[in-house]
């Protein structure tokens, strides 16, 4: 394959994924990657500014993803349902891609600063959504308390769902957590 066919940027993400499989994150340099993706170092920096950035290319469309699907629910919708539809709407097109999030997630838990990031992801996450809650008119204690819980159930739902042996959809852990959280909130808080 030639280095300027139609997706390269898969093709750098793929083999970068094998590769930190195989010989672990620290250990696999950008020459190996574009020689296994059958790329130059120069496309490989065109597409990401360093190894890392293969596996968090997500990273920048995940406030815009999120501000816009909390946008689209009608100002009636109670905030709880609003995080979880607008959850399960970020997470449309996870499914398919289980097995290879799963193999990133292994990866990003075997090395310090990568673990250190993806908690910076879930900030992100939590920022994006104060954001939406806000352009909603949600009062900005709410907007944050929200948020948290959002991103909070989200990471939990994700974890599970990425767990070994784990067959059930990340929409069905996502609503199994709101309802968890709900049935447990509204139990301590009843008079």
């Amino acid at each position: 394959m030639g280095r300027w066919e139609p997706g390269a940027r898969d093709r750098i993400a793929d083999a970068a994924l094998e590769l930190f499989t195989e010989g672990g994150f620290a250990a696999t340099t950008v020459p190996q990657i574009t020689a296994r993706a059958g790329l130059t170092t120069r496309t490989f920096f065109r597409h990401f500014a360093d190894k890392r950035d293969v596996l968090f290319a997500d990273e920048d469309e995940i406030p815009l993803a999120i501000t816009g699907l909390l946008a689209v629910a009608p100002l009636s919708t109670p905030t709880i349902e609003v995080i979880g539809g607008g959850l399960r709407g970020l997470v449309s097109d996870y499914e398919p891609r289980r097995d290879q999030l799963r193999a990133r997630l292994l990866i990003i838990q075997s090395d310090d600063s990568l673990r250190e990031r993806y908690l910076r992801k879930l900030s992100v996450m939590s920022a994006a959504m104060v954001a939406g809650f806000r352009q909603r008119g949600t009062d900005g204690r709410v907007a944050d308390v929200a948020a948290k819980i959002g991103s909070t159930l989200f990471g939990f739902a994700y974890d599970r769902w990425l767990a070994t042996g784990e067959t059930r959809s990340l929409s069905e852990l996502i609503d199994e957590t709101l309802d968890l959280f709900g049935s447990e909130f509204a139990a301590s808080t009843a008079t």
